[in-house]
């Protein structure tokens, strides 16, 4: 793809939704030009692979799985909470290869999704007003003046913070901890106990069944790299503008515009205005996309929008993130499926069941009903049945440590329980447990299509 006209700077001549307003000019242009000197955060050899990767999902030959942090933190970073982040997302593949029979492409909300869009530039607490808190690589959660400033110092923290995520995952990814034997072991301990954790187990059974004979036909991890260790990819919305031009590289092999601070990004909802700064930003860079369309959007913009993406059709370079709410994601998924459909246009369709469910509850904090996302997940499925289009894939927000934020799920988590764990910086995450359980939902639709294909090929020669 060779975008025209576009440089990584051309979206300044556009209007820009969402994003702060530094005081300090100079200091932001000297924070960006350190970035620009950097080194790459991932390397375009990474995203490519990505893409086809992608592509395969676009075709129905893969599954997407895309899920992380809502925002990443400064006062959670801690190297326990991205392995048990990684931990979570490698049993959701598991359980969704075991009901697809088809490879899981993973893809971490991790290393970089630091901003976050808000529905209002500022909040008053008690007769004051501050800008509002826009995630903590532009300003500090805490309710104070000095804190909630934007200040472009955070963009090269969250970039050193992003690294030292990446490395890690890297580590886990290719050193050992992927090894498929050791699938018992990525069962956390407050879920092993779970019927989620039970039923995990009863598969990690099978699992070593499988390891065990192809041992015994020479395919062992030390033969077979693939048994031993994974891809796993990282993403996050391109938001903060700024600080993806810093980021955003040519590759030497190509010659082509890489925005190497992640593999894969995405334009959120609020920023999807084909007219504008985001749009004008991603149309140029190389690295698969994802769109979020909300319930506001309308099918000509959609077409138009895939049109300036993604104008040369490519399998695996735009995947549509739909995020509807359980409600209405029945009545207004099907015209855009049927338009995109119609138009031939290569796309992964994806489900995002958690940004058009969350609610506020009796206790005062903002929480998503587990069964809320459950329905958006089944309905979505439904809908690519009824379509005859692939459901390719889910994105969600969810963390690896025991936090009580979504209520319901087989834990039960009551509208009075969210604040005995409820650390989110943002939006409200699934728990360990509670993404297990969305895992083997999605797994048993994923068994149910693929067996409702198998049937409809079946039945094709004798149709005829």
């Amino acid at each position: 793809m060779k975008s025209v006209n576009w440089s990584p700077e051309t979206w300044r001549e556009k209007p820009a939704r969402q994003m702060p307003d530094y005081q300090d000019k100079a200091k932001l242009a000297d924070v960006e030009a350190r970035l620009a000197a950097a080194p790459p955060l991932v390397f375009a050899g990474e995203a490519r692979r990505l893409y086809e990767s992608l592509g395969k999902v676009a075709e129905g030959k893969a599954f997407l799985l895309q899920g992380g942090d809502c925002a990443e933190s400064f006062a959670e970073f801690h190297a326990n909470n991205i392995r048990d982040t990684f931990r979570v997302l490698l049993q959701m593949a598991v359980a969704l290869t075991f009901g697809a029979a088809c490879p899981v492409v993973k893809v971490g909300r991790l290393a970089g999704q630091f901003a976050k869009p808000r529905s209002a530039p500022t909040e008053v607490v008690g007769g004051v007003e501050l800008p509002s808190y826009r995630g903590d690589i532009i300003n500090g959660i805490s309710f104070e003046e000095e804190d909630r400033e934007p200040d472009p110092e955070r963009l090269v923290r969250a970039y050193h913070q992003a690294a030292a995520t990446l490395n890690l995952l890297r580590a886990f990814a290719q050193g050992g901890f992927a090894d498929v034997q050791k699938v018992h072991q990525w069962n956390l301990e407050f879920v092993a106990g779970s019927p989620q954790g039970q039923r995990y187990e009863e598969l990690s059974r099978r699992i070593d069944e499988a390891v065990a004979f192809m041992a015994a036909c020479g395919l062992t991890p030390e033969k077979v790299p693939e048994l031993r260790e994974t891809d796993f990819y990282t993403s996050h919305e391109a938001l903060l503008l700024p600080y993806e031009e810093a980021m955003t590289r040519v590759d030497s092999l190509t010659g082509r515009w890489y925005d190497c601070s992640a593999h894969f990004l995405w334009i959120g909802d609020r920023t999807r205005n084909i007219d504008e700064a985001h749009v004008e930003f991603m149309r140029g860079v190389e690295n698969p996309i994802g769109l979020k369309c909300g319930p506001s959007i309308e099918t000509d913009d959609l077409l138009r929008l895939i049109d300036v993406l993604n104008p040369e059709n490519e399998p695996g370079r735009l995947t549509l993130i739909v995020r509807m709410g359980h409600e209405k994601v029945q009545e207004m998924a099907p015209r855009l499926v049927r338009a995109v459909q119609r138009e031939g246009r290569n796309v992964v369709w994806s489900c995002d069941p958690m940004h058009g469910n969350t609610i506020k509850s009796s206790s005062g904090y903002k929480t998503r009903p587990f069964d809320r996302i459950l329905a958006e997940v089944r309905h979505f499925f439904a809908v690519h049945r009824a379509e005859g289009t692939y459901a390719g894939g889910v994105h969600f927000e969810m963390t690896g440590q025991d936090v009580t934020e979504c209520i319901g799920g087989a834990q039960a988590i009551s509208e009075e329980g969210l604040g005995d764990r409820y650390h989110t910086h943002c939006d409200p995450r699934l728990n360990a447990s509670q993404s297990l359980e969305l895992a083997f939902l999605i797994s048993e639709a994923l068994k149910e299509e693929r067996l409702a294909r198998q049937e409809d090929r079946q039945a094709m020669p004798a149709a005829s």
